[in-house]
Parts: structure tokens; C-alpha cells; sequence
């Protein structure tokens, strides 16, 4: 290969096999190039490379150093070495010491200016399901031994970093009443499609100012401008131009969004139900897999000539040189000709894909604001319908905008809260749109008391959802709501934010039974005292980690902390936390290392997820993407 940097033949170590054995072990061909470092299957006895087994891509790479022998290892596996990236570590064995350093010098050289470089690592084995170096069950955990070198163990030195932004700080207040209340940075930009680009309308918009533009479904629009994130500028086949939510079109011919039979954003649950629905035998659905970029094939099937039926879930699987199958030795080129396929051939699935089970008639996502350039909203605008409740500040009730979109509205009574302060972030509030965030739409300012108008979700607070509606939920439903909630707070850490206020009474649940967080950074603006001070009454002593019941100290970290004590609340199905404890009690024993029990309702590896957040150490605590990841892979291997 003339691209490469080196080649040679190394012992792997299977990262799929649940248990450890001599069958796990394999010997492969590993070449590294620039983009890439790829392994083979090899034939020993002719010297001759054969398929390709596998690869990891340069710029995933998070880490790269040596692994401890495991104990009584045979003599070709005493110098091994990890190579970690997004799906875990890599693990390889040298045949000689000056074999392993030659391929771990020159792997950190060419990973060091990657994003996300790991400043902790595992010494040992990953293995029978726990870190052998600290005992820890998490496989997401964070290293136990901290990278001698700067940068994540990563030598810089002589070389120049290529237009690659600093990376942010970890975002880190300390409450403190006399101190000046920062905002928070503006979201970064992203990718977005690029100006002349062809796109598909999947849902109807109508214009709301006279700056927007209709978008009539299934039809094609040129994208003009991409300044906005939210809101792009486009021209209909007619030539009249106006500004489109960027979240209501696809890219025209780029993947699965053209297919009837594909459901964007719907998971395992929500599919059962809409296949149960329409009760026909055959009846299927594609979704997103609980894991990023993979996809499941949902079919309901009537055995025997039953009434009623059952469903099954068949996740879309690739092979080493990018094919999709459902039933091996049924290869296809891509998931299209995959699901034609199936639909004339059963092929090892419980029923041939018969009927196409759509959700063309599904809600429209919800818009960053109510119109381009739209927050300010006009309080003569909106309808008041009935009382939702009664919240930190003030009345929540539901109403409609110009008579027509569903919303929700906080009525703020004066003096509960920093009102200013909160009008200049809303700002950029605004601009911050993910599917399990209440979108916030705008806000009224130009009288007293001020509203702040959010989307509306008809199944209200989780913490009532989880007492008063769920009855007999599965394992599935529930880890379900902690991947949404999860998601949620990725995107807000990603972004800079921290909640300070997690809680399942914090998040809402719309009609689909998806689950959404709100009033993020809104407890910065309260005014109350007893909320304020962690001695208050209102404080939420019960999902508040040390560092903030002794020290007042928040971060993203002590988001995560609320995170673990918000499953608990899924799992025990709306219990209050320490329920025999009063604050003062709690913070004793919490600081003192005292934890919440284990919910019935979870298993062992859901209760040591929760465990990973309540780490002592905030710094120790998984990051909310990891945390995602490590729901998406349970919920997946639950498929």
C-alpha cells in the first residue's frame, strides 16, 4: 500500500465477545496511514493480506498508550497496547517491546492534534465486564490514571496546530449573590447545507411574518443563505424567496427521509404502538436505532393466524466492507435495496415486509421561534385556554398563538425574578433547538407581569407522567426516557449551558411519550432566598451533588450528579429521593458518601450507570455524551 506509515502483524483482541477466552484472540495485518489505521485477515502460510476486518479513523482516536499484561499472559501477549476511539479500546499485542514503541510513538504523532484527546486512561483490561485497574463496571468510565504528558499524553512540540480552535473550557460557575451573572457563550455554528443546495420539504409551514416562506411537503426549494442555523433562506419552484426552519427540510435524494417507510426520530416504543395500531401482519416500519447511525427494521407479525400479534425489531447490520444485511449471506449495497428485498423474501425474519406502516401524518417538529427573527411576541397575539400549574414563577397555562399553534405560557410574577437578565438571555435561549429541549418560542416584555412562551407538550411533567400515567412500563420505556432527557443535556453541554435545576419535574412529556427538558438555566434569574441558598427550604437539596450543598459550586458536572438522581426517579416511578431524610440529614450523609438505594425496576448495569454520576469526585463524573452513549448501547442490545 503506498499511502501507508507502517505495517505489521499483531495479535487483536475481539472487543465484541462478552467473555474473555484464547478465541477472542486473533492475528491481523495492521496498516496505518494518515486517515486511518486498517486490519486484515492474513494468511500466514502464502504472506498474503485477505479481507479487511476492520478499521478506526485517525481523527476518532482519543488515546493511544500501553496496556499491564493480563496474569500468567502466554509469551505473544506480554506487550500490549490500546488504541481508544468512540467505540471503546482497541486492544493489540507486539511481539517485541521496541515493536510496541515504534507503532505507539508514531500513533501519537499522528493524532495529536485531535479533538477530545483523553486525559485519563485505563492501565489494565477492559474485561468480563469491569476495568481489572479500578473495579468499575461503567466501560464509559473515566481513566483511572491521569497522561504524564500535556495535551492527553500527546506531544505537540515542534509542530504547528492547523486553524484548529482552542477548545472551550468546562463551563464552571460558583453562585455567589454578589456576583455579576456572565452569559452564557452563543451556541457554535454548525454545519449547515451550502448556499444553491436542493432540498425536500417533510412537513407544511406556513408563514408567520411576512419575511418566511411557505413550505408545501414532498416539494423542492433552493437553499439562497445559511447565515442563521435556524432559519434558512430559500426560493420556491415558483421564484418566491422568504426564510424556511432549517429542521422542516432534508437534503433532496440524501438518505432514508424519501422513503415512506422510514420514521425519523421514533424509538422502539413508539414504533410498537403505531405497528400494534394498524394491526396488520407484515406491517413494518425503519427507525433510528437507539445507536447513532445505525437503523432497526420493526415488523408485526400475526403468527399462526392470532388476533392479536407481536412485534419484532431487526437491527440494520454492516459487514467490514460497508454492505447491509438483515440475515447474513443477504447482502446489499445499500438499506433501499436492502427493504426491497425483503419485502418479497422473508429470509430469516419472522414475516416478509408486507405493508408499509408510515407516520406521514405526524406533528411538525418544533421551530426555533414562531417566525424568522420572530421573539418578541405581541401578548394581544396569543389566547388563553386553561391553567397548566402553578411554578417557581408564577402561573403556567396553555393557550394559543394568533389562534393556531399550541403553547405554553409562564406568567412571571413580579419580584420572583431577575427580569433584565433573563430578557437578554433569552436572546440566546432562543437560538438553542434540539428534540428534547422545550423549544422556547419568545417572550413578552412591553408589560407587567412578563410571559416567557414555550412549545406545548399535552402529557405535561414527567414526575406526574411517572405516578399517575405509566402503569406496568417495560425495561425498554424506561431507559427510553433517560436516553431523551440524556440527549437533552448533551446538546446542552455541548453548548455551554448547565441547568442547575435537573429534576423529573423539570421535564415534560409530549404526546408521543417523548420526553423533553425545560427551564434550563432559568434558576439563575430566581430571586427567592430560600431557593437561592443551599440552606433554603426550595433548594433542591435531593438532586444537588457535594461541591454544591457544601460550596454552592455548579458545573456541567453537577448536571450529571442531577441526572442520576433524575433515573432513580424513572426507576422507582416518581419516588422523592431520600424520602426518610430531611435536608439537613441529606446533606450529611450525601457529603459523608451515602447513596441512593437500587429501584427494583433496574438492573445492575442501569444502577451502575446511575452510580457514575454520583461520583464524589465531579471531575470523575462521565461527561452527559458519554453517558448517551452508554444508554444508546444498552437500549441497543435490547433491540
Amino acid at each position: 500500500m503506498s499511502d501507508s506509515i507502517l505495517e505489521e502483524i499483531f495479535i487483536k483482541r475481539s472487543q465484541q465477545k462478552k467473555k474473555t477466552s484464547p478465541l477472542n484472540f486473533k492475528e491481523r495485518l495492521f496498516i496505518l496511514t494518515q486517515d486511518k489505521i486498517s486490519y486484515y485477515d492474513y494468511d500466514s502460510e502464502k504472506g498474503k493480506r485477505k479481507s479487511l476486518k476492520g478499521s478506526v479513523d485517525i481523527d476518532k482516536i482519543k488515546c493511544v498508550e500501553i496496556v499491564f499484561p493480563e496474569d500468567n499472559a502466554p509469551q505473544e501477549r506480554q506487550y500490549p497496547f490500546q488504541i481508544v476511539y468512540d467505540e471503546g479500546p482497541l486492544y493489540v499485542f507486539a511481539k517485541t517491546e521496541e515493536v510496541r514503541k515504534q507503532w505507539i510513538h508514531k500513533l501519537k504523532h499522528v493524532v495529536r492534534f485531535n479533538k477530545d484527546l483523553m486525559q485519563k486512561y485505563h492501565p489494565c483490561f477492559w474485561e468480563d465486564g469491569m476495568w481489572k485497574c479500578c473495579q468499575q463496571e461503567v466501560k464509559q468510565a473515566m481513566g483511572c490514571r491521569v497522561l504524564e504528558t500535556r495535551n492527553g499524553g500527546f506531544s505537540t512540540k515542534g509542530s504547528r496546530r492547523k486553524s484548529r480552535k482552542p477548545l472551550p473550557p468546562t463551563p464552571q460557575e460558583v453562585c455567589s449573590l454578589s456576583a455579576p451573572r456572565p452569559l452564557p457563550p452563543q451556541p457554535p455554528p454548525e454545519s449547515g447545507p451550502a448556499v444553491g443546495m436542493t432540498v425536500i420539504a417533510e412537513y407544511d409551514y406556513t408563514p408567520v411574518t411576512d419575511q418566511d416562506l411557505e413550505l408545501r411537503k414532498d416539494e423542492e426549494y433552493t437553499i439562497l443563505e445559511v447565515n442563521d442555523r435556524n432559519w434558512w433562506k430559500a426560493r420556491d419552484k415558483y421564484g418566491k424567496e422568504g426564510y424556511i426552519p432549517s429542521n422542516y427540510v432534508v437534503e433532496a435524494m440524501n438518505g432514508l427521509e424519501r422513503f415512506h417507510w422510514y420514521c425519523k426520530n421514533m424509538n422502539r416504543s413508539q414504533a410498537e404502538n403505531l405497528l400494534k395500531t394498524e394491526n396488520k401482519d407484515g406491517g413494518f416500519l425503519v427507525r433510528d436505532s437507539s445507536k447513532a447511525g445505525k437503523y432497526t427494521v420493526s415488523v408485526f407479525t400475526k403468527g399462526g393466524g392470532e388476533t392479536t400479534g407481536v412485534c419484532r425489531h431487526y437491527n440494520i447490520c454492516t459487514t467490514p466492507q460497508g454492505q447491509f444485511y438483515l440475515a447474513e449471506k443477504h447482502n446489499f449495497s445499500s438499506i433501499p435495496d436492502l427493504i426491497n428485498y425483503h419485502q418479497h423474501n422473508a429470509a430469516g425474519l419472522v414475516s416478509r415486509l408486507k405493508y408499509v406502516v408510515s407516520i406521514q401524518t405526524q406533528n411538525a417538529p418544533s421551530t426555533a421561534g414562531l417566525g424568522y427573527g420572530v421573539w418578541e411576541i405581541d401578548p394581544r397575539h396569543l389566547t388563553f385556554i386553561k391553567e397548566l400549574g402553578n411554578g417557581q414563577f408564577g402561573v403556567v397555562k396553555y393557550g394559543k398563538w394568533q389562534g393556531q399553534h399550541d403553547v405554553a405560557i409562564k406568567m412571571i410574577k413580579e419580584g420572583s425574578m431577575s427580569e433584565d437578565d433573563f430578557i437578554e438571555e433569552a436572546k440566546v435561549m432562543m437560538k438553542l433547538r434540539h428534540e428534547n429541549l422545550v423549544q422556547l418560542y419568545g417572550v413578552c416584555t412591553k408589560q407587567r407581569p412578563i410571559y416567557i412562551v414555550t412549545e406545548f407538550l399535552s402529557n405535561g411533567c414527567l414526575l406526574s407522567y411517572l405516578r399517575e400515567v405509566l402503569e406496568h412500563p417495560s425495561a425498554i420505556v424506561l431507559l427510553e426516557m433517560c436516553k431523551d432527557v440524556s440527549e437533552g443535556m448533551a446538546y446542552l453541554e455541548s453548548q455551554g449551558f448547565i441547568h442547575r435545576d435537573l429534576a423529573a419535574r423539570n421535564c415534560l412529556v409530549d404526546s408521543n411519550g417523548t420526553v423533553k427538558v425545560t427551564d434550563f438555566g432559568l434558576s439563575r434569574y430566581v430571586l427567592d432566598d430560600e431557593y437561592t441558598s443551599s440552606a433554603g427550604s426550595k433548594f433542591p437539596v435531593r438532586w444537588s451533588p457535594p461541591e454544591v450543598l457544601l460550596y454552592c459550586k455548579f458545573s456541567s458536572k453537577s448536571d450529571v450528579w442531577a441526572f442520576g438522581v433524575l433515573m432513580w426517579e424513572v426507576y422507582t416511578l416518581g419516588r422523592m429521593p431520600y424520602e426518610r431524610l430531611n435536608n439537613t440529614e441529606i446533606v450529611e450523609k450525601v457529603s459523608s458518601g451515602y447513596r441512593l438505594y437500587r429501584p427494583q425496576l433496574a438492573n445492575d448495569k442501569i444502577y451502575s450507570i446511575m452510580t457514575s454520576c454520583w461520583n464524589e469526585k465531579h471531575d470523575e463524573r462521565p461527561p452527559f455524551k458519554d453517558l448517551v452513549h452508554h444508554i444508546q448501547d444498552l437500549l441497543y442490545n435490547m433491540q
